[in-house]
């Protein structure tokens, strides 16, 4: 039997989170048929874990407009635009039933664990192009299968992949070793094995972002009602202007509110600040553990550590293809100066797509947060504008593809996830562009949209 034809193989997509459904749609409307692949089980897997976390954006940010058009037939309503939903609501309300409508397009519990160009490795390059790509998946009962596709949209994110405590992106020394005392996550206090864990302790919270921001808020929360309960705050750098946030001036409302909830456990007393502090080990004292800098500084015993220096993409399945990716940031280079957080605040970053995004291995993208690497803020909008792009170019419709049908909020890719707790619908206010500082993740995990994770993803 003869192969079918490049063009009539489907599009894989790799990622159920909101960015991968998005493609979907997209995809969809325009005739072509995707495969979403997940490797857990259900739409927004990576959105679940942080279901307590209230996102940064609004409803009307984080529902893409192909995605809406496919879900209108089945009386789906999309909830009050200016409502910001939490993780759960994220997932329950608008992920769940965008996958349910693509139906058998999206397979659960199918781990990609290899992507390359049939029968050519990385080191070919006679025919290389003309050959379809070849995925490798790992079936959550066990089963391993090989499938083609036509080409390849990675929408796998960050979240399962959180940087660590040291301060030179390697683990500190210990750190692996203690994993039983320490959490990548923004815990969900109103669990009651959770809020046991944390409750009339010591805690040290690692992060300068959003993420960190929320676990000082809730654990001051939790130190209001049981004694005892405190936070140890570990800054790399010293506490100046921007520390907490744009503030009052922060164009995303419910983040600006967040900062400044952070601010008054500080000086509340329920979290003490350490600046300056690089961590390069951890050690063991007793039943607690002690946090050692690169400079030799040994801090206060502590019971559990919340470690939330960022994320950074897996590249560990894609080491067969071409990829163009900056050295530093892990993004496509054509993207890199645009969100390098060691040039650009937010708000500077503009609507991007097939351009910014292509590789010298024709066909494939890597989208959504994991376009950005390890740079910090990204918003489910610029997401939903990424595979709008792609899409029309994988379509053939290079002048779709080409051109931008997004405008920012003066806040540009700042966004994320906030409290669980805050009111739904928070009260707009003017300003600039937002004053966080340069390290500010978009949401804890995923996705604002996305969380910080997304405005937005994470």
């Amino acid at each position: 039997m003869n192969a079918p034809a490049t063009d009539q193989l489907p599009i894989a997509v790799i990622g159920a989170g909101p960015v991968g459904l998005a493609a979907a749609a997209h995809l969809v409307v325009r005739g072509l048929e995707p495969l979403v692949l997940e490797a857990g089980p259900s739409a927004g897997t990576a959105v679940r874990d942080w279901a307590h976390v209230r996102l940064f954006s609004p409803w009307a940010e984080v529902a893409d407009p192909a995605a809406e058009k496919l879900l209108a037939p089945t009386g789906w309503v999309r909830p009050e635009g200016s409502a910001y939903p939490t993780g759960g609501d994220w997932a329950e309300q608008y992920l769940q039933p965008l996958a349910d409508v693509l139906g058998d397009k999206v397979r659960y519990g199918a781990t990609v664990t290899g992507v390359a160009r049939a029968g050519r490795d990385r080191i070919v390059d006679s025919g290389r192009d003309e050959q379809p790509f070849t995925l490798h998946i790992q079936h959550a009962d066990g089963r391993e299968e090989r499938i083609t596709a036509r080409a390849v949209i990675d929408a796998s994110g960050t979240w399962s992949t959180p940087s660590p405590a040291g301060a030179d992106g390697l683990p500190a020394l210990g750190e692996q070793t203690a994993a039983d005392r320490i959490t990548y996550r923004v815990p969900d206090l109103g669990d009651p094995a959770v809020r046991a864990r944390y409750a009339g302790r010591r805690t040290a919270v690692v992060g300068s972002g959003a993420s960190a921001f929320t676990a000082l808020a809730l654990l001051a929360d939790l130190a209001k009602e049981e004694g005892g309960t405190h936070a140890v705050w570990i800054l790399r750098r010293g506490i100046g202007a921007n520390t907490y946030g744009g503030g009052e001036a922060d164009q995303l409302p419910a983040r600006g509110a967040l900062g400044r909830r952070a601010k008054a456990a500080v000086e509340a007393g329920h979290a003490s600040a350490v600046t300056g502090f690089r961590t390069q080990a951890v050690d063991r004292d007793g039943d607690q553990l002690v946090l050692v800098g690169e400079d030799g500084r040994r801090l206060d015993p502590v019971d559990e550590v919340i470690v939330l220096t960022g994320l950074r993409p897996d590249l560990s399945f894609l080491s067969e293809v071409r990829l163009g990716l900056d050295e530093r940031l892990q993004a496509p280079t054509a993207l890199a100066p645009l969100i390098d957080p060691n040039v650009h605040s937010c708000g500077t970053v503009y609507p991007h797509g097939v351009g910014e995004l292509s590789h010298p291995e024709q066909g494939i993208y890597l989208v959504g947060m994991k376009s950005y690497g390890r740079a910090p803020t990204f918003l489910a909008m610029t997401g939903y504008e990424q595979v709008r792009s792609v899409t029309a170019a994988i379509a053939g419709d290079r002048e779709a593809a080409e051109r931008v049908e997004l405008v920012l909020p003066e806040s540009g890719v700042c966004g994320g996830a906030g409290l669980f707790d805050e009111p739904a619908n928070a009260e707009q206010s003017g300003g600039g562009c937002c004053t966080a500082p340069a390290t500010l993740r978009i949401g804890v995990g995923a996705t604002d949209a996305a969380s910080s994770e997304l405005g937005v993803l994470r």
